[in-house]
C-alpha cells in the first residue's frame, strides 16, 4: 500500500528545495562557478531552446556545462547592463518555478535585449536534476546580430 506523504514531508521537501534555489541565485549573482558546479546534478535536464546566432545559449548536461553557462554569458554580455528580478517565486515539492525580467546588452554589438522569463528547477538530494529556461530568445537573438 502507498504511503501518503504528509504535510510534514512536503513542507521539508519544499524548504529544501527553496533553500537551494535561494543558493543557486546567490551563487549566479556572485558569479561563483565552482558553487554553482557544485548545486547541479552530475547530469542535468537542461532545456533552453538553442539559438545559433547566442554563444552562450546551447545545449548542456552536466553540472560544469551547466555552470559554465554564466561564465560564457558574462564573456558575450555587458555586465554592467545585466538585470535580473524575479516577481515570482513558487515551490511545490521538489519544483520551484521562477518568473520575471531580464536584460543585457550584448557586447559585441552594442545592442540590447530585455524580455520576460520563466524558469523551472527540480532539486533532488540538495542537486538541480532540472534546468528549463524560457526566455524571449528573439530579442537576444536580434542582439547579436551584426
Amino acid at each position: 500500500m502507498p504511503v501518503e506523504p504528509t504535510a510534514a514531508t512536503a513542507m521539508s521537501a519544499a524548504e529544501a528545495t527553496r533553500a537551494v534555489v535561494q543558493e543557486f541565485l546567490a551563487a549566479r549573482l556572485a558569479g561563483d562557478t565552482a558553487r554553482l558546479t557544485a548545486l547541479f546534478a552530475d547530469e542535468v535536464d537542461w532545456v533552453l531552446a538553442e539559438n545559433p546566432t547566442v554563444p552562450w545559449i546551447r545545449p548542456r548536461s552536466t553540472a560544469a556545462e551547466c555552470a559554465a553557462q554564466f561564465t560564457e554569458l558574462m564573456e558575450h554580455t555587458v555586465p554592467e547592463d545585466a538585470r535580473a528580478s524575479v516577481d515570482t517565486f513558487l515551490v511545490d515539492g521538489a519544483d520551484a518555478v521562477l518568473t520575471g525580467h531580464v536584460s543585457g546588452t550584448v557586447r559585441r554589438t552594442g545592442k540590447s535585449f530585455e524580455g520576460p522569463f520563466a524558469l523551472r528547477l527540480t532539486v533532488e538530494h540538495g542537486r538541480i536534476t532540472r534546468h528549463h529556461l524560457y526566455e524571449n530568445s528573439l530579442s537576444i537573438a536580434d542582439a547579436c546580430a551584426p
